[in-house]
């Protein structure tokens, strides 16, 4: 799929009004900051307003800036030497992405492609104006470095279990993790994760018919359910005890 060109495409809905304090604060590393570091952000922050299946950056472009989850979800992936695509990661609200552009010494290409998985609103900053941001105003730049130290151990968490675990005790782990992400910590049942089985399992990193076999046992207990290219955790409760019972 052809990457979208947000910043520069008059059809897509690129906002460059100034954007409201309550809206910067449902991002993570904005939420705390004072108000006179996000009347900064305010003025220099546009906002895209993408659909399901729109692809916000490629691997072959060159990094302009950093995006910032407002809402709806996206996916980060990569492919392999045979042209397979492998999500590395799935980005929700409040979430950053492409940041690993930022403070490079030469010219940088994003490390990932980002395509909406959901219908949502993103926020985007050019890199040499919050570059200069994070110099000029250290609690950002504090922000930014806990946001990122947080991403690392959660990929290293995410690698660890990839790693070491088996197909069922990391497909598990990794419902658990999407899981968390896409309820909010607000309900325990009908969880959505809009992903396929075949997308499910790039995460995990393994085959579909591996992840197929542990789905039908956890369909088969009522733990969860798969419709309209969605896997639909039912029982959250449950799902969060599956490892102690087995391990």
């Amino acid at each position: 799929m052809k990457p979208v060109d947000c910043l520069k495409d008059p059809q897509l809905a690129v906002h460059h009004e100034v954007v409201q304090t309550d809206l910067l604060r449902k991002i993570v590393i904005f939420k705390d900051l004072s108000q006179k570091s996000l009347s900064i952000i305010e003025k220099r922050i546009q906002t895209l307003e993408l659909k399901k299946g729109d692809q916000i950056i490629s691997e072959a472009e060159v990094a302009k800036g950093v995006y910032f989850v407002h809402s709806g979800a996206v996916k980060l992936t990569k492919q392999d030497g045979d042209g397979n695509e492998i999500i590395v990661c799935v980005r929700q609200q409040g979430d950053v992405f492409a940041e690993a552009c930022l403070f490079t010494r030469r010219k940088e290409y994003y490390p990932a492609a980002a395509t909406m998985l959901q219908d949502g609103k993103i926020l985007f900053l050019d890199k040499l104006e919050i570059e200069r941001d994070l110099y000029n105003y250290p609690e950002l730049s504090m922000q930014m470095i806990s946001y990122m130290s947080d991403a690392l151990r959660e990929m290293t968490s995410q690698l660890r279990d990839v790693a070491l675990l088996d197909v069922y005790a990391k497909t598990v782990k990794t419902l658990e993790r999407l899981g968390n992400k896409f309820n909010n910590g607000l309900n325990r049942w009908d969880i959505e994760i809009p992903l396929t089985i075949q997308e499910f399992a790039t995460v995990v990193g393994t085959t579909r018919e591996s992840v197929s076999r542990v789905f039908s046992k956890l369909k088969k207990d009522g733990i969860i359910d798969m419709k309209s290219r969605k896997i639909i955790i039912r029982d959250w409760c449950t799902l969060c005890t599956l490892l102690h019972r087995e391990y």
